[in-house]
Formats: structure tokens, sequence, C-alpha cells
């Protein structure tokens, strides 16, 4: 059975987080909303595999809570 690809596994990290940030800038949080879950279905369309996507939404969901890894701390 396929399991989540946890490990790094871009060709061009760089290019997709500047494509993806470029695809919601000057976009309504509902426009980017609208893309993140069109995004999502697409590339869970493309996985396919109903246990990876259980697993990529349990691991999602387990940091629903925490702050992004960017966040400053706060103080």
């Amino acid at each position: 059975m396929p399991r989540l690809e946890l490990n790094p596994n871009f060709t061009a990290p760089d290019a997709f987080y500047a494509r993806l940030t470029d695809l919601h800038r000057d976009r309504s949080e509902a426009e980017s909303e609208r893309i993140n879950v069109r995004l999502i279905l697409l590339l869970a369309n493309h996985i396919g595999d109903q246990a990876v996507l259980e697993e990529a939404m349990a691991i999602a969901e387990e940091g629903a809570s925490q702050p992004p890894v960017d966040a400053a701390p706060s103080r």
C-alpha cells in the first residue's frame, strides 16, 4: 500500500512557493479559499489512493491547532 511521501520531494521548491504565493496575491479571502479547495481536489484526484489521502488528512488535522512554522514567537 502506498504511503504519503513526507520527505522533501519538490523538483523546484522555490518556484512552487513563488507560484503559490503569486496565485493568491491580490485575491479576496473567498477567492483564495476557492483556489485552495480546487487545488486540494485536483491533487487529491491525482493521488487517488484513499489510504494516502486519509493519512494526509490525519497529519494535517494534527497540526491544525499549532501555529504556522513561520509565525513569530509570542511574548
